[in-house]
């Protein structure tokens, strides 16, 4: 794709970026057969390849409207045109920056401003979110069905172990995750302990950095994620990696690296994070010979697997969970179009929630027709919009093997 970018970009990060970006796209329009916006919407510019002509026009100095934004915001950077594009098209990293130039030309609307600044300054922050969702639990039947659908049952954490072992492993806790699922970081440590691996936690790391980049706060991401080096960073020598237990924290640190290359005081330590940085479920299988011994027969339920966007395109890892969950007697089910979105995608689903819900219902269907007793996933918002839209039980998969361990 041929690119001419106007001054005000030309020759910088972002620009090199976004040139380079847009030069490997073909038109080939592969990508809008896996587009979950453009399933729903059937319109071009709710699709990736008609995203990249509005950036492209956009980087180029046209004008930018209300309508370009839209179209943007529509975009769940679910990445599953990643996958697709026979290219190899950073979709993502183009539509961060597309979104962060619109953002700066078009004024949103007052209410809209307002719910992203409340979105962007409560959800990262533990100390505020915490006890902002604790209340909102004291108060839930008298919300709206729909604020009630957003505060499901807290299962309690249980006990985090206290054996020390020689092989240690760190873990983000995260925003949000502490107060809706506590069980999912507790789970993960016993298992690992049962595995003689020690799960640390830094106090002072929190958000991944993730939300309020992608609500176009970009510096304000950028500063979590240079909070999370800095608490990781006294303990990184004792540690062989930094696990995520929530996929959509673990794309982003592991572009750590990406996003602060061009910060001298921290490109060098963001490499090191990314590079340590795993998913639990790149951890376990080097136990599942362990874990399988143990468990073997103990897992009766049938199970539905779904894997988050944040997975599946965004790491690129898949076969992993299902194989481990088969590995230890789990009769576990892939749905059908389990490569599309479920809706949640960070903040999206309270962005845009009558796409959300569609989106939700669709996967639900696909999800239920396997016959399932519990779906699992591995990413908090899943679970929870998942959870939203069903009476099934949806939990994090390593809950299912903690409980078989107990």
């Amino acid at each position: 794709m041929q690119t001419t970018l106007a001054d005000f970009i030309k020759g910088t990060a972002d620009g090199d970026e976004a040139e380079a970006i847009l030069r490997a796209c073909v038109h080939c329009g592969f990508c809008t057969a896996t587009c979950p916006t453009y399933q729903i919407l059937g319109d071009e510019l709710d699709g990736p390849r008609g995203r990249i002509y509005l950036i492209k026009q956009v980087l180029e100095g046209a004008p930018v409207t209300q309508k370009t934004q839209t179209h943007l915001d529509r975009c769940l950077t679910c990445r599953s045109c990643e996958t697709t594009c026979p290219s190899g098209v950073k979709y993502g990293r183009l539509a961060d920056i597309g979104r962060k130039v619109v953002e700066q030309r078009v004024a949103r609307p007052l209410a809209d401003r307002i719910k992203r600044a409340v979105l962007k300054e409560a959800l990262p922050r533990k100390w505020v979110f915490t006890p902002l969702y604790k209340a909102g639990k004291l108060v839930r039947p008298l919300l709206s069905p729909a604020l009630q659908d957003k505060l499901p049952a807290t299962p309690a954490a249980g006990t985090w172990p206290r054996r020390a072992h020689a092989r240690k492993m760190l873990v983000l806790e995260g925003c949000v995750q502490p107060a809706m699922a506590p069980n999912i970081n507790a789970a993960a440590a016993r298992v690992l302990d049962a595995c003689g691996v020690q799960l640390l936690s830094a106090p002072k790391a929190g958000c991944c950095g993730a939300l309020r980049y992608h609500l176009n706060d970009q510096e304000g991401g950028l500063h979590d994620m240079r909070r999370n080096i800095d608490a990781w960073w006294p303990l990184i020598e004792q540690v062989e990696a930094i696990v995520m237990t929530a996929s959509g924290c673990g794309v982003t640190v592991k572009e750590y690296g990406h996003l602060l290359a061009h910060d001298a005081a921290y490109a060098a330590k963001a490499q090191r994070i990314s590079a340590l940085t795993r998913d639990l479920s790149e951890v376990l299988p080097q136990f599942e010979a362990e874990l399988a011994a143990r468990l073997g027969g103990k897992l009766k339920q049938r199970v539905a697997w779904h894997p988050p966007c944040t997975l599946q395109h965004g790491q690129q890892i898949r076969g992993k969970v299902e194989g481990l969950l088969r590995a230890v007697g789990v009769d576990v089910k892939l749905c059908a179009d389990s490569h599309l979105c479920c809706g949640s995608a960070g903040t999206y689903s309270m962005l845009q929630p009558e796409l959300a819900t569609e989106l939700r219902d669709r996967k639900l269907n696909n999800l239920l027709a396997t016959g399932p007793e519990v779906i699992v996933s591995a990413n908090i918002g899943c679970l929870n919009h998942l959870q939203s839209g069903t009476e099934v039980p949806v939990a994090h998969w390593i809950e299912l093997i903690d409980q078989a361990l107990s």
